[in-house]
């Protein structure tokens, strides 16, 4: 036997009746069969989902591997074992109860090869789950994690070149409960020589599933802690302190860490509440940075330095405005070039909040209400200014005539 171009890793547990499509899906590629090895692990189910494997092994085209194995508890055990038998040059993770476009992997393969990159990303479309979309712009035949959005999809399903993940021996960390996919992304991402990004075709779709079964929806907070720890721990050894690691660190800071401060905040009880700014507290002192904070919005940054000053009593009168979608005003100071949002206890000295927290970006600040105005009276201002400063130049120089 050749060796395969691929290697499709699925992990399932409890997948059916998902399983189904994702298979069909997989045996309805474009790319040759004998390009292509198929490497299922059954991880203890017990709704027929080993069977179905078992079924898809015997009819299809592909080369495929069936393993059934004790229940390990999360999706890294799998993915290890697949990746071990693993003989492609490339390896793509493929979940159970998602399903690929008929020509991703042919087009992701080709990608990986015309431009010589480590890790292909192809676009994601979800049915009935929102997928991250802000890297889908346009296709990047070559990028880095600094340069594209692409640190905000940390998911396991992309092109990983094999090569690169025997030559570090990268596995997924079978100790996290969640977030293992990310830590293992990011790794791959920093370690790559190029990364493509395939967004005119949609190569992967992202399914949610009624039975409430997905991962990601489950489990305690302090597992999303967990992650967040892993993943800042992985970026700060990886990348020097500075404005690069700054820009990979709003990764976890945002997506995984500030939703613990967001309206389920205002739900959870004080022992909870105490605990999330607990955990949080070594976080926020290693890593929390300026220059992280300048690369949030100002509600984003507000937040996240009340949880860094351990002011849980502040916090609440944050969450709250924001939850109720109550836009702050808008404040246009230093002649114009200084723009604050007045979200709760600006300026108040009880609070202590420095104003630069509150500081925005134009871009940002537009869609306030009072910037226009505000603006429009900077303007004013310093246009009456210059009108002023001129008459009096003016009228120097009639007093010297």
């Amino acid at each position: 036997m050749t060796q395969p171009d691929v290697t499709v890793v699925i992990g399932a547990y409890e997948a059916m009746p998902y399983l189904v499509e994702c298979l069909a899906s997989v045996e309805a590629q474009t790319m040759d069969p004998a390009r292509l090895e198929v490497i299922a692990v059954d991880d203890g189910s017990t709704d027929g989902t080993g069977e179905c494997l078992e079924e898809f092994a015997a009819r299809a085209p592909q080369h495929v591997t069936v393993i059934r194995q004790e229940n390990s508890g999360g999706p890294s055990g799998p993915r290890n074992v697949g990746l071990a038998k693993a003989t492609g040059r490339y390896v793509f993770f493929l979940d159970a109860d998602d399903r690929l476009g008929p020509e991703a992997l042919e087009r992701m393969v080709a990608m990986a090869d015309e431009n010589g990159t480590d890790v292909v990303l192809g676009r994601v479309e979800g049915i009935n789950r929102t997928p991250p979309k802000s890297m889908w712009g346009k296709t990047l035949d070559r990028t880095d994690v600094f340069s594209s959005n692409i640190k905000f999809t940390l998911s396991a399903q992309k092109l990983f070149r094999r090569e690169l993940l025997d030559r570090h021996g990268m596995r997924f960390d079978e100790s996290l409960w969640t977030g293992e996919d990310a830590l293992f992304t990011m790794e791959a991402y920093l370690r790559a020589d190029g990364v493509s990004v395939l967004a005119d075709y949609t190569c992967y779709y992202l399914v949610g599933r009624d039975d409430g079964k997905h991962v990601t929806k489950t489990g305690s907070y302090t597992l999303r802690f967990d992650s967040a720890r892993a993943l800042m721990k992985l970026i700060a050894d990886m990348v020097p302190a500075g404005s690069r690691r700054d820009t990979l660190m709003v990764r976890p800071f945002l997506i995984t860490l500030l939703p613990q401060f967001g309206p389920r905040f205002l739900k959870d009880g004080e022992d909870v509440r105490r605990n999330k700014f607990e955990l949080a507290k070594p976080l926020m002192d290693a890593y929390w940075t300026p220059g992280v904070a300048r690369r949030l919005k100002v509600h984003e940054r507000l937040r996240l330095h009340l949880v860094a000053m351990q002011r849980p009593e502040l916090l609440v009168d944050v969450v709250e405005f924001v939850k109720a979608k109550k836009q702050a005003d808008a404040v246009v100071e230093k002649r114009g070039t200084r723009v604050y949002l007045g979200y709760p206890h600006f300026r108040a000295a009880a609070a202590g909040v420095p104003d630069e927290v509150y500081l925005a970006e134009p871009r940002e600040a537009r869609a306030f209400p009072g910037y226009r105005e505000a603006a429009a009276n900077s303007f004013l201002r310093r246009a009456l200014r210059k009108v002023r400063r001129m008459l009096r130049s003016g009228g120097a120089g009639a007093a010297a005539a």
